[in-house]
């Protein structure tokens, strides 16, 4: 058997502030009904104090209990009294308290019903009695005469009179009640139809519970997830997202984008009305793949953005791209190392056994300097070999790689810090773009002609590499014979996206940006400057410790 589902939460918020404001009525109407019964009675018990005391001190009435037939004087007096005054009852009475007067006249002559002894004593007292005319709030007080009891004076209201008073109030406080309740239910009605339609209907437990899943999965998530609000302030964020851009520990939920202190490209990209799709940016420490979607919920507009980390893929992407060039280099070789060998085996075919020794030997030791001086100045195995990698793509472009003689760096002298991954983000970027420049500007000139070689006779393309560890600190520089760089847009080359390319494929551009993130991670500092042969020259200095440089 199913069981039924719960009420949802607007429901069960109507129907307790509809029976909350039911009993908050009921109470006050009570309150008012007891309070406004006891006003009454008070009320009617002042008026008929007031009509008693008033027909005691009145010196007619004194007068009259003088003559000789009392109630022939009082009765009519009395009756006069009551209609004027709407007493229930004014009676008049000897100090023994034989009726003088009384509503109804065939009850004068008989003893009054109810307590009289207080007034014979000289005192004003009240009560609630049933005497003739049936319950009664009444006042007895004294005649006084020269100092002497004469009579006395009763003056009652009779108690279904008060009743009747506060049963016409009633009926006007249950109409105002029922209004209030009438009103306090459609407002909780209106109230809490709106919230059922921001809680979906739903109850508090599904509530409860998509909260908590809501919260599992933002911070299990290891993208980032940010929502802006219509003012581009900070409604949500995960922990994903404040670890991808260097949030963690800041309470940010409330600020503005631009109070982030995110660098400025990114800064803007949050910042667009317009979507933005796999947009590469850079933090401190990471590459980020950012998207951003408009969203409007009723009248709520704002933006959502996810964040992925690309830095892992970055590095992956740019070891493949080493790898494929020393792929293309080693099949190069490979290609001319076949037709050296068939020309040394065709010369000894030939009988010139002494002229294919020379020819092997030759290209031989002009690959061993090269390797000879590598390992020589730089015993470091990751530095050595991305120079000796670099020096064979270079080789295949046309490009000579020359390391300067002041090269040195010994094994085991980098720091723990310093990955080998990092060191291939910052060294290889930088030589890969000199190899660029360098044989883009040897294409350059021969694509113009005659001229343009005569003009720049001499001028082979060329990449310097100096790579020294000294006064506590990693120089890495690289200076190529291009163009070199435009001094109006210096400023600019590190910034994400700058190429000297006019068009290319996705993700050219991040080179030199990544260089930059990378040194300042670990403390560093790189220059641009013109280098002697007119191109760029990338200096990188990266703090060593002072243990780690010998002599």
């Amino acid at each position: 058997m199913r069981l039924p589902r719960p009420r949802s939460l607007a429901g069960q918020l109507f129907a307790m502030q509809v029976v909350l404001v039911a009993v908050v009525v009921a109470g006050y109407a009570m309150f008012t009904y007891l309070n406004d019964r006891e006003q009454a009675e008070t009320s009617a018990r002042q008026r008929a104090t007031a009509v008693a005391r008033t027909i005691a001190v009145s010196s007619s009435v004194r007068e009259a209990i003088a003559s000789p037939d009392p109630s022939a004087l009082l009765q009519p007096y009395a009756e006069r009294v009551r209609r004027d005054t709407g007493v229930t009852f004014v009676t008049i009475m000897d100090p023994r308290g034989i009726r003088w007067t009384h509503p109804e006249p065939d009850r004068i002559g008989r003893p009054f019903v109810g307590h009289i002894g207080p007034a014979q004593r000289g005192e004003t007292f009240h009560e609630t009695y049933t005497g003739t005319l049936g319950p009664s709030v009444r006042v007895v007080t004294p005649v006084h005469d020269g100092g002497r009891i004469v009579g006395l004076v009763s003056a009652g209201i009779a108690v279904e009179r008060i009743s009747a008073e506060v049963r016409r109030q009633m009926a006007v406080l249950l109409a105002v009640a029922g209004g209030a309740v009438v009103l306090g239910g459609l407002g909780t009605y209106v109230v809490n139809a709106r919230l059922r339609r921001h809680t979906h209907g739903m109850n508090a437990t599904e509530l409860s519970r998509m909260h908590a899943y809501h919260q599992a999965t933002l911070h299990a998530v290891r993208e980032g997830l940010v929502m802006l609000d219509g003012q581009r302030r900070v409604a949500l964020i995960n922990d994903g997202a404040r670890e991808l851009l260097g949030l963690t520990g800041r309470e940010v939920v409330g600020l503005g984008v631009a109070e982030l202190e995110l660098p400025a490209p990114l800064t803007g990209a949050l910042l667009a009305s317009e979507p933005r799709v796999d947009e590469v940016h850079l933090t401190d420490d990471r590459v980020v793949v950012v998207n951003t979607s408009p969203v409007s919920v009723g009248d709520r507009r704002g933006t959502v953005v996810t964040l992925r980390d690309h830095t892992e893929l970055q590095a992956l992407a740019g070891e493949l791209d080493s790898v494929r060039g020393f792929a293309e280099a080693l099949r190069s070789q490979a290609h001319e190392a076949a037709n050296r060998l068939h020309t040394v085996v065709s010369l000894i075919e030939l009988g010139r056994e002494r002229e294919a020794v020379e020819f092997a030997t030759a290209e031989l030791e002009l690959a061993q300097a090269l390797t000879d001086q590598v390992v020589t100045a730089v015993s470091e195995p990751v530095l050595s070999a991305l120079l000796l990698g670099k020096a064979a793509q270079a080789n295949e472009r046309g490009v000579e790689l020359v390391l300067t003689g002041d090269s040195s760096v010994d094994d085991g002298l980098l720091p723990p810090d310093l990955t080998a991954r990092d060191l291939v983000t910052v060294l290889g970027n930088l030589i890969d773009n000199a190899l660029d420049a360098a044989a883009d500007a040897t294409a350059d000139a021969a694509a113009d002609g005659p001229a343009a070689d005569a003009g720049g006779a001499g001028r082979a393309a060329r990449v310097t590499v100096t790579v020294r560890a000294c006064e506590r600190e990693l120089l890495l520089r690289v200076a190529d014979s291009g163009p070199g760089v435009d001094p109006e847009t210096a400023g600019e080359v590190f910034r994400r996206g700058w190429s000297t390319k006019a068009a290319g494929p996705a993700g050219r551009g991040l080179g030199l940006a990544l260089v930059r993130q990378t040194v300042r991670r670990h403390g560093g500092t790189v220059e641009l400057a013109r280098a002697a042969s007119g191109g760029a020259e990338f200096t990188v200095r990266l703090p060593l410790r002072a243990a780690e440089v010998t002599a």
